[in-house]
């Protein structure tokens, strides 16, 4: 955890890392998480532990997180995993998180295929125009036999989100998009089938290296002009005539 800031109670940790603005913290008790602060702006003594604990698991990308000293529970698992879709923002993960040699239960995840921190959301949707709905349609799907437990999340190279275990699908609204117990879904932001991997990242060329994408033909890019002088893609970054496809550091 980075960021730790301690009191006698309970300690609070924040990853700028991880942050993608959201702003529970601050609309939920400026108080505590105290906006616009030119110094130290988190102060765990102003409010009670519980409350800190509703602040803290009220963050969807996991960038808060506690250290319970009072012999109050830790955080646990929920009871159902979710894949939250946020409107023209990434995937807001719930679950017992498996990403490597991690494990936490908060995360929001790239979709839109431009983040500088992947496979986490560092609101580069925003300046890229990604759009992508967070009411997909639905689907009719049986209910899991277990709807907790860990999963498993893989950032294939170059390519999709791949989901191990029990989870469920749900739009910003809450209703259920999927049921399932393994699924791939678009990192690329160029999938026909969002939420769901249709393959575009293949021809588009994500790169998992920077924001952008690898060598791809001009006609895979939408957005692109190949004229002369130097041009911006659809994801914002900066391509040159001479190596159109290719992310420019």
């Amino acid at each position: 955890m980075a960021g730790m800031v301690e009191s006698d109670k309970i300690d609070v940790g924040f990853s700028g890392k991880r942050c993608i603005h959201s702003r529970n913290c601050v609309l939920g008790d400026p108080h505590v998480f105290v906006p616009n602060a030119p110094g130290q702006w988190i102060h765990p003594e102003a409010a009670s532990v519980e409350k800190i604990v509703a602040l803290a698991e009220n963050c969807p990308s996991g960038a808060i997180t506690y250290l319970r000293k009072d012999g109050g529970p830790q955080e646990k698992p929920p009871v159902v995993n979710t894949v939250r879709l946020r409107e023209n923002g990434p995937l807001a993960v719930h679950a017992e998180i498996v990403l490597g040699d991690e494990t936490f239960f908060r995360a929001t995840l790239c979709r839109c295929g431009a983040s500088q921190n992947k496979p986490f959301c560092d609101n580069s949707h925003i300046k890229a125009g990604f759009a992508a709905t967070g009411e997909p349609a639905l689907k009719d799907t049986p209910a899991l036999e277990a709807r907790d437990g860990p999963l498993k999340a893989t950032p294939t190279t170059n390519g999709p989100l791949k989901l191990e275990g029990n989870v469920e699908i749900v739009t910003g609204t809450g209703h259920t998009v999927d049921r399932t117990t393994k699924v791939f879904l678009c990192r690329c932001g160029h999938s026909a089938n969002k939420p769901f991997c249709d393959g575009s990242h293949k021809r588009l060329g994500l790169s998992d290296s920077c924001g952008g994408w690898r060598e791809a033909p001009p006609s895979a890019l939408p957005g692109i002009s190949p004229s002369g002088g130097e041009i911006s893609c659809h994801t914002g970054f900066r391509l040159s005539p001479t190596l159109l496809g290719q992310c420019q550091y």
